[in-house]
């Protein structure tokens, strides 16, 4: 199985990495993967996140304050936002309409 970014959602996941890695060299390429390890477990075990709203799920990051919310489709997960989880928490709601 294929994962893809919405552009937002790969918007977010480049702008935290900057912050990290400007806040402390080091941090952000740990961020990266930190999601890149949590995508191939949602690779691999596509339902072992919780649901969140309709076929939404969301899969919180290890040592960072990020969830992965992602979708699952016929043969590719999408991620549709790469969220902090003290921001907005349902500002990526918004999101869901376009791939309806």
């Amino acid at each position: 199985m294929n994962y893809e970014f919405l552009p937002e959602a790969d918007e977010e996941f480049r702008e935290a990495s900057r912050y990290y890695e400007n806040a402390a060299p080091g941090v952000g390429l740990a961020f990266i993967a930190e999601v890149h390890r949590v995508i191939s477990i949602v690779i691999s075990n596509p339902l072992v996140a919780k649901q969140i709203r309709g076929t939404i799920r969301s899969k919180v990051l290890l040592h960072f304050p990020y969830s992965l919310f992602y979708s699952i489709e016929s043969d590719l997960i999408l991620i549709v936002a790469v969220a902090h989880q003290k921001r907005r928490p349902t500002y990526w709601r918004s999101r869901l309409k376009r791939m309806e």
